[in-house]
């Protein structure tokens, strides 16, 4: 008997779809479109209105303890702190030669050149270098010294190479070291 039902109702579908056309058919789809839409949205805003409502619970206020900013003469104290020694310079430069002798480059006789900078009240002790050896070892001494001697500038460094087909080629480093001129404490 279910059957029976079913079918009928099928076949006065059919009926009704044929008499009606195709623009009537295709305006109710659309209009059941519609309101399926329609239904979903008013779902979704009873969702979204729910998520308001709901209590986000507080953090924890985390009380940053902020150090008040330092002054100038705690700046300058770290300054100094962070110069080299002056009564050290003969053992930085010393270090230089070993990071040379290290990075297999040849380091002929250096300039030095001592001043002091009365503005700043630091000594400098200007260090310059011919070196002789490989674009990448001459790069890689130049960064090793300037690791271990947090104190010194990299001033100028240049490249010569007389023929494209040489190796080697000649370069030319000047650091200058920041030095405190008493025995570590801040002027």
């Amino acid at each position: 008997m279910m059957v029976i039902d079913l079918a009928m109702l099928r076949l006065r579908a059919q009926l009704l779809l044929r008499r009606a056309g195709a623009p009537a058919c295709l305006a109710v789809a659309l209009l059941m479109l519609g309101v399926a839409a329609w239904a979903w949205a008013w779902q979704q805003r009873a969702v979204a209105a729910r998520l308001e409502a709901r209590t986000m619970p507080q953090p924890a206020l985390a009380v940053a303890i902020v150090a008040p900013p330092a002054t100038a003469s705690e700046n300058l104290a770290r300054f100094h702190a962070t110069l080299g020694q002056q009564r050290h310079v003969e053992q930085q430069v010393k270090q230089l030669f070993d990071l040379a002798a290290k990075n297999g480059l040849l380091l002929a006789q250096g300039e030095y050149k001592s001043g002091y900078d009365k503005a700043g009240r630091v000594a400098t002790y200007q260090v310059t270098l011919p070196l002789k050896g490989s674009y990448a070892a001459v790069w890689q001494f130049a960064l090793q010294a300037l690791r271990a001697m947090p104190f010194a500038s990299l001033d100028e460094l240049s490249f010569r190479r007389e023929q494209i087909a040489d190796t080697q080629l000649e370069a030319r480093l000047r650091l200058t070291f920041y030095l405190t001129d008493s025995a570590g404490e801040a002027p």
